[in-house]
């Protein structure tokens, strides 16, 4: 999962809930629990918080989120803070780690590869940061390209774990993949204390980043076995009345790809698009 400078995709998102517009009050009758369903995909999560901010301004305002992958660290801060700070924490958290560790070089070359460039060769700021050589060429075996040690760090400081595991006003599920095991679990604050290890585990894609312990076990990226967490929301028990909002981040159907560039693209469409 690779983040490169897509601050325009939030900020184009986001403009919709500043166009006038009549929303439709929230009958007293209506009693429906609202669900909000995020997937993973890397940079394409910008478009997750723009639709949060629309929501954010009706009066369906999700009392659940369940996440994946980046959708599971959007989905941890909207949980994780009081309604009025969500859209602040969000904006927050794209406009650090989409700005460029190389300006220069984005400045000589203003293009996207440009910038998946940068991504690549110097990480992100408060996301991930390139193995050292010492690592490389230590005796000890390397088992992802870069280190997330410091996204733990920004999700202490823009999430209140607290607010997640005490006041319980938003539920959070986020899913991952037991390495040992490769069985798909969720980790779901109606049942668990959650973690910044458990967001970190869930948008942890090999081999570019490693597994996260967490009591024990290891964990990937949710998004190998499957990248929309709808199933798991309808699947709840006891079973009730409940509208959920699903954002697809990914297109099932596209067109016959004719470059190399196209290939790549239609092939992540594919793998994870929803299968719901």
């Amino acid at each position: 999962m690779l983040i490169v400078s897509h601050r325009d995709l939030l900020a184009s998102a986001a403009t919709t809930a500043d166009r006038p517009r009549s929303l439709p009050a929230r009958p007293p009758s209506y009693d429906k629990k609202i669900g909000l369903v995020l997937q993973g995909g890397g940079a394409l999560g910008s478009y997750q918080a723009g639709v949060y901010e629309a929501l954010a301004s009706s009066e369906y305002s999700p009392d659940w989120v369940a996440g994946i992958s980046i959708g599971a660290i959007n989905a941890a801060i909207i949980a994780g803070n009081a309604p009025e700070n969500r859209v602040e924490r969000l904006r927050s958290f794209w406009d650090e780690v989409t700005g460029s560790t190389c300006r220069w070089l984005v400045a000589v070359w203003q293009q996207q590869k440009t910038s998946a460039l940068t991504a690549l060769l110097f990480g992100q700021p408060g996301f991930f940061t390139p193995r050292s050589s010492e690592e490389w060429f230590s005796l000890g075996n390397v088992i992802s390209y870069y280190d997330t040690s410091v996204l733990k760090g920004t999700l202490e400081r823009l999430v209140d774990f607290d607010r997640i595991n005490k006041a319980k006003d938003v539920r959070l599920s986020v899913g991952a993949v037991n390495v040992r095991t490769g069985e798909f679990s969720y980790f779901d604050s109606a049942n668990m204390t959650i973690r910044a290890e458990h967001i970190m585990a869930s948008g942890a894609l090999p081999p570019g980043f490693p597994p996260v312990e967490i009591d024990g076990e290891y964990y990937w990226d949710g998004g190998i076995c499957s990248n929309t967490p709808l199933e798991y929301v309808l699947d709840c028990s006891p079973r009730r009345s409940r509208l959920t909002f699903q954002v697809d981040v990914f297109h099932p159907q596209g067109r016959l790809p004719t470059n190399l560039d196209q290939v790549s693209e239609r092939e992540e469409d594919i793998r994870y698009s929803s299968r719901t």
